[in-house]
């Protein structure tokens, strides 16, 4: 059973797209569900000013993601790193524990576009 804040973010997902001229790109995937997201950043002054995401997965996955660039957008770099599975998963009130993965994939391609940026920014703070 999924709970409210889940489904208003499966159904109505915040940051959905893409960001053509991204400063960082983080892709991961699930090979067992099937799950894929792409996480895309605009870091200005050391903070995600802007951040989308595209999530090829099911309803868990897409609000995960959804819920991530809610948490990330406006916080430093070292703020967004230390964002974990388990906080996406408390602020979305919770997961079934079969969905638990969900929430780890979108807080690992978070951490996948940060890393993206730092490499390409010369900044290798990993």
């Amino acid at each position: 059973m999924y709970s409210q804040k889940v489904l208003e973010h499966f159904r109505n997902p915040r940051n959905m797209g893409e960001i053509k001229d991204a400063d960082g790109i983080g892709t991961v995937g699930n090979p067992v569900c099937g799950d894929m997201m792409t996480i895309y950043i605009k870091v200005k002054e050391g903070r995600i000013e802007d951040i989308k995401f595209k999530t090829f997965g099911c309803g868990a996955a897409v609000a995960t993601s959804s819920m991530i660039t809610e948490l990330a957008k406006g916080k430093t770099l070292e703020e967004a790193m230390k964002i974990t599975r388990k906080d996406v998963a408390e602020a979305l009130e919770g997961l079934p524990p079969v969905k638990m993965h969900c929430s780890n994939l979108a807080a690992d391609a978070l951490k996948a576009a940060i890393e993206d940026y730092r490499k390409k920014s010369g900044e290798v703070k990993l």
